[in-house]
């Protein structure tokens, strides 16, 4: 295919696009476009072809200046950024230039204390919302004075004072988060909504179909903003999807929709904020569609060579900020000395800002600071149990720590799939519905990413979540938001993530492959996580009412084959049990075996029939470890066998390995044993599982490591 015939489609689906956007928007005009460099100021606004109609209906001279100055700002800070990175005085610029609008209208539209999710193009939103310069520019340089300690770039922070949510560089997942803080709103009662950005590209991302399917399925007060710029880099819209407008999408999933002209400030900011007025009255989502263009590269580095010239053409006749300037000098709203004067003003707060930003002294790292914040602070304080005690099972006592905590935080809400009336698959939450309402109790579709999602922006309107995995294999569907969203919050801009994610998990009970897997060590490797993983019905409860305490996301194992297997004493009342603190479950002398979870049983077991000394640590929680216990127990023994569940290569154990030769090798006897299940998949047929299962292979290592 020749270039001839690639403009020729490109342009006949931009001319079906426009007949499709005239009929969809009373006053819609034809779509626009910038000339690819930037606007000068050396052309009047009354040269200007008028390409746009406005409709100021009853908005005042003052609005109309403000939205004015508000579309101004980000535009002369992105000229004055493009200057400095071809000086390469800053590392990388993804340009909104002829986007401002939807920025600036959608910012406009929402209520100070209502929280945006932003992308890389929304500029506009950061200055709407006030942020000072210098702390922008410093963001943008990777200075102390920025909003993530130089640890993330350009647009990936939020700030809560200022309600913005940034965004991670996957896209999708900012949607799930703007539902969950519409699902705050609407339990709390507080007649407000979220409003999340996303591209075009973006809305091919399971994230984006599975955070509207919820939002729709459960009437939150949220606004899914696509900026539909025609490419998702290089790609073009006719090789990102089939159908003729994204806004369609939307009654797939119950929800209504609306396509709007993006370069339209007034359509923008009148759309949204009608929108918002209604949703506050009545949740429910909505989806905009903004019909605009991308006027320079994805990033700067990229270029524009893949893009039509006739479509620059076009759409340099719709720029956003030409266009309304001219209406407002024919509206007589403003005149040349007030633009003049605004632009000198702007241009005064622009080099003011970079001065400051210029003069902050690059970041200095330091050590300490930097490990400290992969955690939210927490004092923790260990509750000991008081009154009664009761035989329970192990998973009783999920039951009552789930029950206790419900009651100690009002506002923690639980999530999985058929938790509410039929108590979840394994029970454990049965009748909770009856005790505290379908509202805190939530059945939810089959969507574990942005159910996570959702569970973070729970919190981050300072509530509790807890989303339970059916079975822990399922949590691959939800990885992302585990592994570079709840785990790196608080590192990159300081926010906690008050997250606790229930697993159920472990072999044992002939499920198969995808029912019994362990894969604790997925997340073990991922800095700002803690994972718990108790062997007993007292830990379990105590454990779990920690894990509810704590400001920190928390991976939450619990084996299936202890459910209904284990009994023991727990309390009634309410008590924890310390993150990162390890039990001596026996005291010996002949060797220290260190495990967790269901083989605390194994080795107990083993050494019973073997009438082995042995010290056996159950280390309760993985992230993180208690290096300490370890240590004492090795220094004891002089014999160190690591056992597990999950399979022997980049198992748990492997890093014990590392450690325990690094730091404890003059107090060894004999060399570190690993014993773990086989490296192949967890197969169904008893034989096979037994086999796989590290059980009967811990007997021959015992032997060979007491013979040292």
């Amino acid at each position: 295919m020749d270039i001839t015939q690639i403009l020729g489609d490109f342009i006949t689906l931009e001319s079906k696009r426009r007949i499709h956007l005239r009929k969809q928007i009373p006053n819609q005009i034809k779509p626009f476009a910038i000339d690819g460099e930037i606007r000068k100021r050396k052309v009047m606004p009354s040269t200007i072809k008028q390409t746009m109609t406005f409709d100021r209906k009853k908005l005042s001279n003052r609005k109309l200046k403000e939205l004015y100055e508000r579309l101004l700002r980000p535009r002369m800070i992105e000229e004055k950024m493009l200057i400095l990175l071809r000086q390469g005085r800053i590392s990388k610029w993804f340009s909104g230039i002829g986007q401002e609008a939807i920025s600036v209208g959608a910012t406009s539209a929402l209520a100070q204390d209502e929280l945006l999710f932003t992308m890389h193009r929304n500029l506009g939103v950061f200055t709407s919302r006030d942020i000072p310069l210098e702390r922008l520019f410093c963001q943008w340089q990777g200075k102390s004075l920025g909003f993530t300690k130089g640890r993330d770039r350009s647009f990936h922070f939020g700030t809560l004072d200022y309600g913005i949510v940034g965004m991670i560089s996957h896209l999708g997942p900012q949607l799930s988060l703007a539902s969950g803080v519409a699902l705050a709103h609407k339990l709390r009662g507080e007649n407000k909504v979220s409003l999340a950005f996303t591209g075009e590209g973006g809305t091919s991302e399971g994230e984006f179909h599975e955070a509207l399917n919820t939002a729709a399925v459960w009437q939150l007060p949220v606004i899914f903003v696509i900026e539909n710029n025609g490419y998702g880099l290089s790609t073009p819209t006719q090789e990102q999807y089939r159908c003729e407008q994204l806004a369609d999408r939307a009654k797939g999933y119950g929800m209504r929709s609306v396509i709007i002209d993006g370069n339209n400030i007034l359509e923008v900011y009148q759309t949204l904020s009608d929108l918002a007025k209604q949703l506050r009255k009545k949740p429910e989502p909505v989806l905009v569609e903004c019909m605009t263009f991308r006027m320079r590269g994805h990033e700067e580095a990229s270029g524009t060579k893949y893009v039509p010239k006739a479509l620059f053409d076009e759409w340099g006749h719709r720029d956003p900020i030409a266009n309304f300037e001219k209406f407002l000098l024919e509206e007589g709203v403003i005149k040349e000395a007030y633009i003049e004067k605004l632009r000198k003003d702007i241009k005064g707060e622009i080099e003011k800002g970079l001065e400051i930003a210029f003069n902050e002294p690059r970041v200095t790292p330091h050590l300490e600071e930097e490990m400290t914040d992969v955690y939210a602070p927490h004092d923790a304080k260990e509750l000991v149990a008081s009154g009664n005690s009761s035989e329970k099972r192990f998973i009783d006592a999920i039951t009552d720590g789930l029950r206790l905590a419900m009651e100690r935080h009002p506002e923690l809400v639980l999530m999985g799939q058929d938790i509410a009336d039929y108590g979840g698959v394994f029970k454990i939450t049965n009748g909770f519905t009856d005790l505290f309402g379908k509202e805190r109790v939530r059945n939810t579709p089959l969507c574990e990413s942005a159910i996570i999602g959702i569970g973070l922006g729970l919190s981050i309107k300072g509530m509790k979540a807890m989303v339970e995995m059916q079975f822990a294999d399922f949590v691959s569907c939800g990885f992302n938001q585990i592994v570079n969203n709840l785990a790196k919050l608080h590192y990159r801009w300081g926010q906690n993530a008050d997250v606790v994610i229930r697993m159920p998990t472990g072999g044992g009970v002939g499920a198969g492959p995808f029912h019994s897997q362990s894969n604790e060590a997925w997340f073990f490797h991922t800095p700002g996580l803690k994972i718990v993983y108790p062997s007993n019905p007292y830990d379990a409860k105590g454990l779990l009412l920690s894990s509810f305490e704590d400001p920190n996301p928390i991976m939450f194992f619990e084996h299936k084959a202890l459910y209904r297997s284990l009994t023991a004493e727990v309390p009634d009342d309410y008590y924890t049990v310390p993150i990162g603190k390890a039990r001596v479950h026996r005291s010996g002398s002949d060797v220290s075996i260190i495990t967790y979870g269901n083989a605390v049983h194994w080795a107990t077991e083993c050494c019973d029939e073997m009438q082995v000394d042995a010290d056996i640590i159950d280390l309760r929680t993985l992230l993180p470890l208690d290096y300490d216990a370890i240590e004492i127990s090795i220094k004891k023994t002089g014999k160190v066998i690591l056992l597990h569940e999950d399979t022997l290569t980049g198992g748990i154990g492997g890093e014990l390995s590392a450690y325990i030769s690094e730091h404890l090798f003059e107090y060894l006897d004999g060399p570190v044993i690993r014993v773990a299940s086989l490296d192949t998949p967890i197969p169904f047929a008893a034989e096979l599982e037994a086999q796989f299962l590290p059980k009967e292979r811990l007997r021959i290592q015992l032997e060979k490591l007491l013979r040292y």
